[in-house]
């Protein structure tokens, strides 16, 4: 399986020996980098600095970072406060709680406003595994794309996340950034590039676009090896920003193959399926196809028991792929 040259992607993707590395990390890095870089970045968590690796941070930057405690809506007011006379603050907290118990006041307090803060949600999805349902954010990307001025990044491995957030530093108003737990694969590197609002090019192929977002783009990958024994060329298409979505880079992908399946660590309805069929909808209706949760909370397991239990596996991301091919022969 050739992949695209022009990602400039890890030597080792694909391969049994993948280096593997939380998200979360690519976070703490990256914060510390754009702390560097700009002195208006200051950094806020709610009793979970060392989860989020926020720790770096106050660590390095130790007059600009704060301690709120366990308050996220607290934490998103104060946030909207500094960014107002001019910092650039990034809260950090699980993202079960930012944004989801916190969500009316990002709403308000800094979406409404506009107000230039970063929402770092952390241990998202399916994998924080023993966790279980309260603590495991399927809903997140849905109740982030729908607000108003808001940027949502979901970022494939350690590496984009930490690109993902000097870009969220850089760019003006909310952002969220949703990032894992545990380690995943390690599919890019230094030299790849990353831009906001423009989906990727992992793989070319003629048969079947295969949209994946976060850590499952690595399964997806996985999932374009096997399809090319069966003799079925799969696109592989990294989509790390949800919003604002790539409607024109989307579109000139799935023009070339006329079938799509849709990748996520998050329910199938109101995330990167959704802003793909609602893209499609109005350009250039396809056969779309989703691997994801199925309108279900999770529950307490392993995050390779939780996945393969709800169908997120490459298992599942092949099947669907023949069906989309299946349903695009009937049109």
């Amino acid at each position: 399986m050739k992949l695209h040259p022009a990602a400039k992607l890890h030597p080792k993707l694909g391969r049994k020996n993948v280096e593997m590395i939380a998200t979360r990390d690519g976070y703490g890095k990256g914060i510390v980098e754009a702390g560097k870089k700009d002195p208006h970045v200051v950094v806020l968590c709610c009793d979970l600095t060392e989860s989020t690796r926020s720790h770096w941070f106050a660590e390095t930057f130790p007059e600009r970072f704060v301690e709120v405690g366990v308050a996220e809506q607290n934490m998103a007011g104060m946030a909207a406060g500094m960014a107002l006379n001019g910092k650039v603050p990034f809260i950090s907290s699980y993202a079960v709680f930012s944004p989801g118990r916190n969500w009316d006041q990002v709403r308000v307090s800094i979406c409404y406003n506009r107000a230039n803060v970063k929402v770092a949600g952390a241990h998202a999805g399916i994998s924080v595994g023993p966790d279980g349902a309260t603590h495991q954010a399927l809903e997140d990307i849905a109740i982030a794309r729908v607000l108003p001025n808001m940027t949502v990044i979901v970022p494939c491995d350690a590496e984009e996340t930490r690109k993902a957030t000097l870009a969220a530093a850089a760019r003006r108003g909310p952002v969220y950034i949703r990032f894992g737990r545990e380690k995943t694969a390690l599919m890019t590197t230094a030299q790849t590039p990353f831009t906001i609002g423009k989906v990727q090019l992992f793989k070319d192929g003629k048969d079947v676009t295969l949209l994946a977002t976060g850590s499952l783009l690595y399964q997806t990958v996985l999932a374009a090896q096997e399809l090319q024994a069966e003799g079925i060329d799969a696109q592989v298409v990294n989509c790390h920003t949800i919003k604002p979505f790539d409607d024109k880079g989307v579109l000139a992908l799935v023009r070339k193959t006329g079938a799509v399946v849709t990748v996520e660590e998050h329910q199938i309805h109101g995330g990167l399926r959704a802003a793909v069929a609602e893209s499609l909808a109005a350009q250039f209706p396809v056969p779309v196809r989703a691997v994801g949760m199925p309108d279900a909370f999770g529950e307490s397991g392993t995050p390779t028991e939780l996945l393969e239990k709800y169908g997120m596996t490459v298992e599942a991301i092949v099947k669907q792929a023949r069906e989309a091919i299946r349903l695009k022969k009937l049109k």
